[in-house]
């Protein structure tokens, strides 16, 4: 099940189309002939320069190989170089998800996760693993369990994973590509020559494994295989599903897509999906608490899904507890490319750890840093807000909230869960929760998961560019804040640091004049770093999370002196990390300086409405 055929939302994004993704509602690198080689691709995003209002190449944190090896460790929110204070109200917001949001809790429960570096910030349990019994679709109630058999969730409770499930495959593939036994630019034929059905309709036969990987195959967003009882009888059915739209020309997530590159992996290897992930990925990092099919003996401690039962499922099963939610997985007995894993918020942390880290975690490497950039890496340009690099969604603020950057990457489940890393701030998040607990119906959008990312986000300090202090536009949705200069006669010239991270195209800062005391206002153009121009008067974007030098020219002066405000604007859904603005200074014809905030006398008439002063 994926997140979007749950939610009937699936769409497909077309090229050229500016059309609201599914996220709306809810040098490049390349493998040829299985060699990697690190170049310019066409379809692939190289990363902006900073400041361009994309994200700059960013090298895995830590340095040299010696020193990224980094292995996790618990600690508190100053060790990790966070902000506590941020870090509660992640919690605190959280528990109150657990309340009806806003009919139904949108979860029983969940464990939480956040950290930076090696430090684990923040490791707390909400709410029950086991909280109801069954679902009553008369009254729309959940029938809970008796207090005593209640199981509250703990640190180490283990999850259904769901779509998350699809990094490790994805994990698992290219590391195939690295060992020259799969190439990404290979058509799924040359691996598995029944794929293309007996006619190739549809350009099937054309299909690639990065297509495969970046969602970009044509296929719908899933069939229900489950309801053939034979291995042979699913295969069939794959092999005459017929793409909706021609490979290439489309962005339409599917779950098909990793079925059949679990179908390419245990070709080539000759091994089953659940055996290569214990070898290659969860054995070598210690990742003891992940895998298919958890046994029974893990039950007491594995949260429950949901009162499987038609018409809502496609499977009459009861209370799914300690097997997989995902009707086709079940029907695969478990173990399938794109659903089925179990796993704990520790172990997923130490796979973001791992991946932060170039591939390695302690003495354990599973991927190259050329592999890891690799699957950051954008191959979705022509699907613009549809980033994809290979298995990892990018740059998505439906889920990631104020985290994402053009470099962040992560995924979500069906069943409540996901995962996000940000290297440009070497954090990474884990909200792991029961959200079909009862069932289904009762959960809707991501609105955990973006509050728990703007909090970690907001939990990044932010060091003012000159002094202790610099203006902070807040992180509001919906929402207009001000910060106006006092009239200075002789005005010509104005110059500053600004420091933006916004909802791109949405979410904006602006640079205004008004020549009549402030009753209209103008955009007033202006220049950041080395004079790259913003005509409109407007920063908006990722900025590469560093402070730029503004330049404004101002216009010839007039019978009232000017007055300048950088207005910061937002709309009603999603937000980055703000607008910081600092060393504000007007200069007259000659550069002398007639306005300088660092003087008492002057940053004392500056009007902030919505601004406030913040030392991060």
């Amino acid at each position: 099940m994926t997140e979007e055929s749950g939610n009937g939302a699936a769409k497909a994004s077309r090229t050229g189309s500016r059309a609201p993704s599914r996220r709306a509602f809810g040098g490049g690198a390349l493998a040829l002939g299985g060699a990697l080689m690190i170049g310019t691709v066409p379809g692939a995003a190289a990363a902006p320069e900073p400041g361009s209002g994309g994200g700059g190449p960013t090298a895995p944190a830590g340095g040299p190989d010696r020193a990224r090896r980094t292995t996790l460790r618990h600690g508190s929110a100053e060790q990790a170089g966070l902000l506590p204070a941020h870090l509660d109200r992640l919690v605190a917001d959280a528990e109150s998800y657990l309340h009806p949001s806003p009919e139904h809790p949108w979860y029983a429960g969940a464990v939480l996760l956040a950290g930076r570096g090696g430090t684990v910030a923040l490791h707390h349990p909400i709410g029950m693993a086991v909280r109801y019994a069954s679902y009553d679709e008369r009254t729309d109630t959940g029938v809970e369990l008796p207090a005593d058999r209640r199981i509250p969730m703990a640190e180490d409770t283990v999850f259904d994973l769901a779509s998350v499930s699809k990094l490790f495959t994805s994990i698992l593939a290219v590391q195939q590509i690295e060992r020259g036994a799969l190439a990404l630019e290979e058509r799924v034929t040359t691996y598995l020559p029944e794929f293309g059905g007996p006619t190739g309709a549809g350009g099937k036969r054309e299909i690639t494994v990065r297509q495969l990987l970046t969602h970009t195959s044509g296929f719908r967003a899933w069939i229900p295989l489950y309801k053939e009882p034979t291995r042979e009888g699913r295969l069939r059915l794959l092999w005459n599903e017929v793409p909706a739209n021609p490979p290439g020309t489309v962005y339409l997530y599917s779950d098909l897509n990793l079925i059949t590159l679990q179908l390419i992996l245990e070709e080539i290897t000759a091994h089953p999906l659940d055996a290569l992930l214990r070898t290659e990925i969860t054995a070598p990092l210690g990742m003891h608490r992940t895998r298919f099919n958890p046994p029974p003996s893990w039950r007491p401690s594995i949260a429950a899904t949901e009162d499987a039962r038609a018409p809502w499922s496609g499977l009459d099963r009861g209370m799914v507890w300690g097997e997989v939610h995902d009707e086709n997985a079940y029907g695969m007995g478990g173990i399938a490319g794109h659903a089925g894993v179990f796993s704990t918020a520790w172990d997923l942390a130490v796979l973001a750890r791992t991946l932060l880290n170039g591939g390695a975690y302690g003495d354990a490497r599973i991927l190259s840093p050329a592999s890891v950039e690799l699957m950051f890496t954008d191959f979705n340009t022509a699907f613009p807000g549809d980033e994809h690099g290979l298995g990892f969604e990018l740059y998505q603020h439906w889920y990631m909230g104020a985290m994402a950057t053009p470099r962040t990457a992560g995924h979500t489940g069906f069943t409540g869960t996901s995962l996000v890393l940000d290297p440009t701030t070497d954090t990474f998040l884990v909200v792991l929760g029961n959200s079909v607990h009862p069932v289904r119906t009762w959960r809707s959008g991501s609105a955990p998961r973006v509050t728990a990312a703007d909090h970690l986000a907001r939990a990044v300090p932010v060091h003012p560019a000159r002094g202790r202090t610099a203006w902070f536009s807040g992180m509001a949705s919906d929402t207009t804040a001000t910060l106006t200069l006092p009239a200075v006669p002789g005005a010509a010239r104005l110059t500053c640091a600004l420091w933006w991270d916004t909802e791109p195209g949405t979410d904006a800062a602006h640079l205004e004049t008004s020549a009549d005391g402030g009753a209209t206002w103008r955009p007033l153009p202006f220049t950041t770093g080395s004079g790259d121009p913003h005509p409109a008067g407007t920063a908006s974007g990722w900025s590469g999370r560093t402070w730029h030098t503004v330049t404004a020219e101002l216009p010839a002066p007039s019978k009232t002196p000017l007055r300048l405000r950088w207005r910061y604007s937002t709309d009603r859904r999603y937000v980055g990390r703000g607008v910081y603005v600092d060393a504000l200074r007007v200069l007259d014809a000659t550069g002398k300086p007639v306005f300088d905030e660092a003087r008492p006398a002057d940053g004392s008439r500056i009007e902030a409405a919505g601004w406030v002063r913040s030392a991060d």
